[in-house]
Order: structure tokens, then C-alpha cells, then sequence
């Protein structure tokens, strides 16, 4: 019957508590260890969830040197381990500097049974919810639109718009800001379309110079210039029957925009020095933070490339239009570098996550993405402050509204951000909100929100 009971593991040196904690929490299968040795031995091999330890282990007992150290040794062989440390009445610092190096709670001796199976139970149902956040992510790992992390209705719209098109042959721009996810989508589009099995080729047209573009493209022939010794070909002939990326497609001069036009109207190609067109079966893809009809009325991009490159328009909102997206994309940076850089688990404090909500991300998802690395390596213990994150201070900016659209636009905003805030955890954000879950619910279908899958 005990392998049908989730594994509890007890690190206590004294034999009569051992017996008393063994008595009251029968609902679990229970292992017990007595010193630091007997501990990591049990761990290795059940890698238990959840674990109680007593501080005071021999050869120090009365002492808390021996427990911490014991405890830093558990997070670093099983970091998803939730530890409930039991101190005396007078040991409340050490259980706070337990806390500090990753310990999940703490529970003071005497030991009140009731009370400790709660927080054993709960620690058992964070534990479940964390392993099941990541099997869902891990069967979403495959997506090819895995990358886009979002719950913000606009940029759902346009993960809905990649889906959509591309099964078909249309060409593709991408409008964003820099940092936005443009290469994301474009390679979204590649691996949804019937094109996925041959190869997805990239140029970024403002990374290299002019007078090398037109071969990085097209290719040459033996001989066509200095330095050219050999027959190369270009990244459109590359991606022959496969999908090519045109990054910065807004800084492409113009004579290569003619050739490219012409590319696209008669799908044949020149190499450079050559004289024999060769057909090319290609589809593109275009991207830019360029406002591409500005240039177009200046003269600097050609109208008749524009309509021929933007068959289908795909508009990303940048992170600052993006309602309760900071705080969601945090969390997911924040567990990606934990875990690249062996850390065990960390959370954010309120004010690390004001912080965040607050600051504009003018340079998106790419910015984020920094600042989270960074905070990852700075923080000190288990949380991350504000401090860590090194991001100014700013200040919100309120547009004037009428009454009943600034009841909708807070209730929404507030719903939205404590699922950020909670990671998806619908009890936990009812909790923050003071509301009932079927309440949470009721407000969720009233503003067309969807729980995270």
C-alpha cells in the first residue's frame, strides 16, 4: 500500500520524534535519516518532494552548522526538493537564513501535528503543480510557435494569423520593433508550412555591407571579381525549395531591390559574373522595424517590391501593448536561466515584479531576456528584488476614460496580471485578487480570458 503514497522524507537524529512524526503522517510512505550521511544517501535515491529536517544534527546538535550545511547539499542534488526545516522557539534567525539558501518553510518545535500536515500538504501540491507546468511545456516544446510566450489577446491574434497562412505560398512581412520575435515567427512560418523539411536560410540585410549583399544573395561565378576562386552560390539558391528570411528587409539598397524584384516575378536568378538564369523555388519572408509605406513615399523603397513582398502583413505588438506579458515572460526567463545556470529555483519579490510591470521594455522580449539573465546571476538567496534586475524607475501613465471603461480596463488589467504574477495558477491569482475561484472564473469569461494550457 505505501508505494501508492507519495515519499516524505524525515532527516531527525532524535528516536523518539522520529517515531511521533512517523504516528502523525501516516498518509505518507516515510523515510527517515538520522545525520547529514544517512540524508544524501535517501535523496539520491528517492528524490523525495518533500522534506522536514531538524537544523540541529550530529555532530553538532545543539548547534545549526551541520543542518545548513546539510541543507545546501540537498538543493544542490535535488533543487525541486521542498524543505520544511523544524527549529526551536529561540533558533528563528537560522531558520530564516535556512529560508534564504532555498529552504521552501519552516515549522517551530513543539511539533503541532495538525498544523505541519498542512504545510507538508501543501508543499506536496506546489510541488505537483511545478512537475506538471513542466511536462506541459515539454509537450509544447515542439511547437513551432513554442517561443511565443503570450496571453495578451494581440499577440495571440497574430500567432492565429502564422497558423493560418503559412500552409500556403503567400510572402510573409513582419512588421515589430527590434527585440519583438520577428525570427521566432519567421521560422514559425517555415516549420508550419509544407516547406518544413527543406531548409530555412536567413540574411539580415543591414548587417552586411552593400558591395558584399548582391553575392551573399545571388552568388557568383569563378573569376567574376578579385578573391572570387571558386563557383559559390548565394542563400536564395540555398534555400531552393525550402523558405528564405529577409531580416531588415527595409535597409536592402536599391538596385538590390530591383534584382530581387525581378527575382520574384520570372523565380530565376543570376549569379553574379554568370550569364545562365536559374530557376529558384523559394518562399519569402520579410521582416523589418521599418515603417516600410514611409519609405516607399520617399523614394527609398520600391512600391511595386512593397506589394509584391507584403501579400500578407503581420503586425507585432510591441512588449509595452502587451497587457500582463512582462511578468508571464519574466517567470518563463527566469526558470530557462535557473536552469542554465544550475541554480535551484528563485522566485520574484513584489517589488521585483512592480518593477518589471512598470518599465516600457523599448527594446522587447530581446531586452527582457537580458535583464533576466542578469538578475539570475545577481540575486543573493532564493528571490530576486528589484535591486537585482538594475531596471530604472518609471511611472505609469494613466489615459482619461469614463467610469464604466475604467472599471472594465482595471478589473481586466488586475485579473490579467495576477495570472502573470501567478504563473497561470488560477487558486493562487484568486488568492491575490480576494476572490473565490468561481468568481475568478465569472471575471475570466467576461473578458474573454483564457486559462494557460
Amino acid at each position: 500500500m505505501t508505494q501508492s503514497k507519495p515519499k516524505l522524507l524525515i532527516i531527525e537524529d532524535d528516536p523518539g520524534l522520529q517515531k511521533q512524526l512517523r504516528w502523525s503522517l501516516d498518509a505518507y510512505d516515510v523515510a527517515v535519516a538520522g545525520d547529514r550521511e544517512a540524508a544524501l544517501a535517501q535523496i539520491r535515491r528517492h528524490e523525495p518532494a518533500v522534506c522536514t529536517m531538524d537544523l540541529g544534527l550530529p555532530p553538532d546538535p545543539d548547534g545549526s552548522t551541520e543542518g545548513l550545511a546539510t541543507l545546501q547539499q540537498i538543493l544542490a542534488l535535488a533543487p525541486d526538493t521542498r524543505v520544511i526545516v523544524l527549529t526551536g522557539n529561540q533558533d528563528h534567525s537560522n531558520a530564516v537564513k535556512a529560508i534564504g539558501m532555498g529552504a521552501y518553510d519552516f515549522h517551530q518545535k513543539p511539533v503541532d501535528s495538525e498544523v505541519l500536515n498542512l504545510v507538508i500538504e501543501r508543499a506536496f501540491y506546489l510541488h505537483n503543480l511545478q512537475q506538471e507546468n513542466r511536462r506541459m511545456q515539454q509537450s509544447q516544446a515542439d511547437s513551432p510557435l513554442a517561443g511565443v510566450i503570450s496571453r495578451d489577446p494581440g499577440m495571440l491574434k497574430v500567432c492565429r494569423t502564422i497558423e493560418k497562412v503559412a500552409p500556403t505560398s503567400a510572402s510573409v512581412m513582419l512588421l515589430g520593433e527590434s527585440g519583438t520575435g520577428k525570427e521566432v515567427l519567421a521560422r514559425a512560418v517555415h516549420a508550419l508550412s509544407p516547406r518544413a523539411k527543406e531548409r530555412f536560410m536567413a540574411i539580415n540585410c543591414a548587417a552586411i555591407p552593400e558591395n558584399l549583399l548582391e553575392s551573399e544573395l545571388f552568388g557568383y561565378e569563378k573569376g567574376a571579381f578579385t578573391g572570387a576562386a571558386k563557383q559559390t552560390k548565394g542563400k536564395v539558391e540555398l534555400a531552393n525549395g525550402g523558405t528564405f528570411f529577409l531580416d531588415e528587409v527595409g535597409d536592402l539598397p536599391m538596385p538590390l531591390q530591383a534584382k530581387l524584384l525581378r527575382f520574384l516575378q520570372e523565380r530565376v536568378i543570376e549569379r553574379i559574373g554568370g550569364h545562365e538564369e536559374i530557376a529558384v523555388d523559394v518562399r519569402i519572408v520579410c521582416a523589418t522595424h521599418q515603417k516600410l509605406k514611409e519609405l516607399c513615399a520617399q523614394g527609398r523603397f520600391r512600391e511595386d517590391l512593397y506589394y509584391r513582398l507584403c501579400e500578407i502583413v503581420v503586425n507585432i505588438p510591441p512588449m509595452r501593448d502587451r497587457e500582463g506579458d512582462a511578468a508571464l515572460l519574466a517567470h518563463h526567463f527566469k526558470n530557462k536561466f535557473c536552469a542554465q545556470e544550475s541554480r535551484a529555483a528563485l522566485h520574484f519579490a513584489p517589488d521585483a515584479l512592480s518593477a518589471i510591470e512598470a518599465y516600457a521594455w523599448p527594446g522587447n522580449v530581446r531586452e527582457m531576456e537580458n535583464y533576466i539573465k542578469r538578475a539570475v546571476i545577481m540575486a543573493d538567496g532564493s528571490t530576486i528584488v528589484a535591486e537585482d534586475l538594475g531596471l530604472p524607475d518609471t511611472g505609469a501613465e494613466e489615459s482619461p476614460l469614463n467610469l464604466r471603461q475604467v472599471r472594465d480596463e482595471a478589473e481586466y488589467k488586475a485579473i490579467v496580471k495576477a495570472l502573470a504574477r501567478a504563473d497561470g495558477n488560477i487558486v493562487k491569482a484568486s488568492e491575490m485578487l480576494g476572490i473565490s475561484r468561481p468568481t475568478m472564473y465569472d471575471l475570466m469569461g467576461r473578458h474573454s480570458i483564457k486559462a494557460a494550457n
